[in-house]
Parts: C-alpha cells; sequence; structure tokens
C-alpha cells in the first residue's frame, strides 16, 4: 500500500462527480408533449388529450439502455412547454390531464422503476422555462411553484443522480422577465439529493459543453472560474453580446480553464449532450436521418475520449417505444466499443519510467485499477516506455489521469518503433484528465513510448490501454 499521499493539485472532484464522470455514457430521454405534436419547443396551449402513448414501454428503453452500455437514464420531467410527466399538485397541464392510464399514470415512476430494475442510475430534467404557466415572469410566485416541482420530482422518486437544469429564461405573459433562484434551486437538491450532481452552464457541478453536436474541445480542462459563469444561461449567447465574447464563452466551455491560470477555478467536468436524430424529440421523417455506428464511436472518442461524458437522446416514438432504428444504432456502437476494446495488447508488457516515486511504481499503469497510479517525484518532463512480449498492431490508445488528486497534464507526446527500428509519432496532444481516447493509422510495434512534456505538478497516470 502507498505510504505518501500525491499531493493533490488544483480543483478536485467530489465523490460524486469522480462517480459521475467514470460512467462514460449516460442516455437523454426527450419525450412528452412534443412528441405528439411534432414540435421541438412546444408553446404550451397543447391540449393534454394529445398525450396518448399506447404502448409506451419504459422497460423497453431501460433494457435498451443496459444492453447498449448506459449508466444512467434522464427524463425529460418537463420541458418548455410545461407538459409534467408525473401528476404534480402544481398544475392540471399534466399527465393527470390526460386520455393515458385513464388520467391515473405516472411517467416518471415508470421511468424510474424501469431503469433500476435493470440496474442503472436515474437522472431528471426539470426546464426552468415554462411557457404554459401563467405566473411565469412573476418571479417570486413563479419561483415558489418551480421549488415545489423541483422538490416533488426530489422526494418522491428514490435516489436521482443527476439532475438536469438549462438556462433558457424569456419574458413571460406580464411583460417581465423570470429571474430564476438558482442558488435555491441548487440548495434544494443538495439537500435532497446529495449524491446527485447538477448539471448546466455555471454554478453547477457539471456543465455545458458549449455545443449540441457531441463533442468537447482537444484541450479539455475540469478546471472553471466559477466568477465566469456563474449559473445556468449566465453567458451572454443569447443577450446581445459581441462576437468576441460569445466566442470566449463557447471556448470556455468547450476548454475549461487552465488550472496553472485559474488559482481559483472549480472544478465542473464538461457533459456533450447530442441527439441521435436531429431533432430531440421523435419525428417519424426522421426515421432515416439516425446517426450511423461510425459517427456514434467518433462522438464517444470526442466525448467521453476528451475527458468529458456522452450524454445521447433517443427520443421514444408516440406509441411510446424506442424505434427499431435508433436501438440498431446504439446497440452497434455497443458492439463497435466492445470490438475496439476486447483486449488491451499492453497487459502483461513491460513498463519503464524515466522517473517514478516508490509507493506510485509505473507497474501500476498496467494493473487495470483506477485507483493505482504511477506518479512522477517532481514536475520536470517525463517518459513512460511500454515493451511488448511480442509485435502488435495497434490503432487505440487509451490514457487516463487520476483526476481524484487533480488534472495536471498539459502537453504530451505518444510515439512507437516502427518496423523498421524507427520512431515515429502517432499523436500529440495537450490535456488527458480522466480519459483520453487516441485513434491513429495502424501501426506494428513491439515498444511504445508517452512524453509527458508539460505537468503543472508531478505528473501521474493510472493506466495506459493499446488496442
Amino acid at each position: 500500500m502507498p505510504t505518501t499521499a500525491l499531493a493533490p493539485y488544483g480543483p478536485l472532484p467530489s465523490a460524486p462527480q469522480l462517480s459521475w464522470q467514470r460512467l462514460g455514457m449516460n442516455l437523454f430521454v426527450h419525450f412528452g408533449m412534443n412528441t405528439f405534436t411534432g414540435r421541438e419547443w412546444g408553446e404550451g396551449e397543447d391540449d393534454p388529450k394529445n398525450f396518448n402513448p399506447t404502448a409506451v414501454d419504459c422497460k423497453q428503453w431501460a433494457r435498451t439502455a443496459r444492453e447498449a452500455g448506459f449508466q444512467i437514464g434522464i427524463l425529460t420531467a418537463k420541458h418548455h412547454d410545461g407538459f409534467c410527466l408525473w401528476p404534480t399538485s402544481t398544475t392540471d397541464y399534466s399527465v393527470k390531464s390526460s386520455p393515458w392510464r385513464d388520467g391515473q399514470g405516472d411517467l416518471v415512476r415508470e421511468f424510474v422503476d424501469a431503469f433500476r430494475a435493470e440496474g442503472l442510475k436515474v437522472g431528471l430534467y426539470l426546464s426552468p422555462w415554462d411557457r404554459h404557466e401563467p405566473c411565469y415572469g412573476d418571479s417570486p410566485r413563479y419561483n415558489d411553484l418551480y421549488c415545489t416541482q423541483l422538490t416533488e420530482l426530489l422526494t418522491q422518486y428514490g435516489e436521482l443522480h443527476e439532475v438536469w437544469f438549462d438556462g433558457a429564461c424569456v419574458i413571460g405573459p406580464n411583460g417581465q422577465k423570470q429571474e430564476y433562484d438558482w442558488q435555491r434551486y441548487f440548495s434544494i437538491v443538495k439537500e435532497l439529493q446529495p449524491q446527485a450532481v447538477t448539471f448546466g452552464d455555471g454554478g453547477t457541478d457539471v456543465r455545458w459543453v458549449g455545443n449540441e453536436r457531441g463533442y468537447a474541445g482537444e484541450t479539455c480542462w475540469a478546471c472553471v472560474d466559477p466568477k465566469r459563469v456563474k449559473f445556468p444561461g449566465d453567458s451572454g449567447i443569447d443577450t446581445g453580446v459581441d462576437a468576441a465574447a460569445k466566442g470566449e464563452f463557447k471556448r470556455l466551455l468547450q476548454e475549461g480553464d487552465d488550472p496553472a491560470q485559474t488559482p481559483d477555478g472549480v472544478w465542473r467536468a464538461a457533459e456533450c449532450d447530442v441527439s441521435i436524430r436531429p431533432g430531440w424529440f421523435y419525428h417519424a421523417a426522421e426515421d432515416d436521418q439516425v446517426r450511423s455506428v461510425e459517427n456514434l464511436v467518433e462522438l464517444y472518442f470526442k466525448s467521453a475520449g476528451r475527458n468529458s461524458l456522452l450524454l445521447l437522446n433517443i427520443p421514444p416514438t408516440p406509441t411510446g417505444l424506442f424505434h427499431e432504428n435508433d436501438i440498431a444504432a446504439v446497440l452497434g456502437l455497443r458492439k463497435e466499443l466492445d470490438r475496439i476494446f476486447a483486449q488491451n495488447v499492453a497487459t502483461g508488457s513491460t513498463v519503464k519510467a524515466s522517473a517514478e516515486l516508490p509507493e506510485y511504481p509505473a507497474k501500476n499503469l498496467l494493473d487495470g485499477d483506477l485507483d493505482t497510479f504511477w506518479a512522477a517525484p517532481d514536475s520536470a518532463p517525463a517518459t513512460l516506455e511500454i515493451e511488448l512480449a511480442q509485435p502488435q498492431s495497434i490503432t487505440v490508445a487509451d490514457l487516463r489521469e487520476p483526476v481524484q488528486h487533480g488534472q495536471r497534464i498539459a502537453a504530451w507526446r505518444l510515439e512507437a518503433l516502427n518496423e523498421s527500428g524507427q520512431w515515429i509519432t502517432l499523436s500529440t496532444g495537450t490535456t488527458i484528465g480522466h480519459r483520453r481516447l487516441l485513434k491513429f493509422e495502424p501501426v506494428t510495434t513491439t515498444n511504445i513510448r508517452l512524453h509527458l512534456d508539460k505537468s503543472y505538478a508531478p505528473a501521474a497516470l493510472t493506466s495506459i490501454g493499446l488496442y
């Protein structure tokens, strides 16, 4: 057992944040009034009688999620149109006014029960923007109503692991812009669901990555300056600020802040949300526009493989089932990822470091344990070399830092000894973080070298995988 703890560097993840990021890939489920009206953003004026899924089966959703390798399912309990998928006490604009289950149904209950039965965790999305609610814009009244809705979801459905917010905020029916009480919202979550992470632009545990295309930046720090983005929607993107400021905000979300320049930074890893279809809700016209397996693998490498997490949306049809095309795509993704990562050819190899602490030897890189690691004695550049037992053709590398002690590596190079006896560069980059996946042209080699050229504190890695 190690006798000396590795000194932490910069902001550190909480236990829920670390557990969340290790999941790698979560499922988003957009289902609601829009599913039946063909809209993406409903206006809150549609008749509740429209909501009537004839064969809704959350067990099918959960089974698909498990088979595809998702770890959490997140349901849109309320989208911007204000229609609630549970029988809330705050409004009649909910499933209790619909013909589904004769007005006795509770979609949130069916969802959480089905996912937990498959061994999966659950989360809920509650839109702050509510286009149906008459008191939206009367900030104190609406905040009270919203907090009641939030409390219902956090107390009636067991343990949640992610609570999803967004910052959409507009003028209410009274002509006043709604002012959300974000600190009150966050406090309610922390009090009632302390193991859940909150998602949003700022003030949360997890940050939006700044796009809805499913990828993080090539450089991706989990550090952010909390003063720059204080709450969801505190971005300037929709408030008329100049293009340079908008561009800087998007860069911040995609890349995070360099911890060496952010002494008061906090840990806020990115989540990459994207839909498997062009829209977030189901539209029959998009049945032939489902993402290909190849595209989903690329998204995985650019999200989970860039110190982030992939949140992939699958929208159920009006019958209440996942479409066969969507199921085929995510099961194809799982099959391809299983194929790629079936055998770590570095297992059983010899690994040497240019320097190491005795408590954290290089051999820890190949033991398959995310809680053991190699660490250098100082911040000088370091090199790790893996000698394979026999020549292997590789095309993917998997690098991971022990981020529970902070994210510190800022520049690296990966090399291979080719069949001509020459060292060739396979890939170069900046950050590694929780996980960095690299894909390159196949190379047959017996030796791999990883140069850690810049690290803000003694470099540390928990594993190197070669595939």
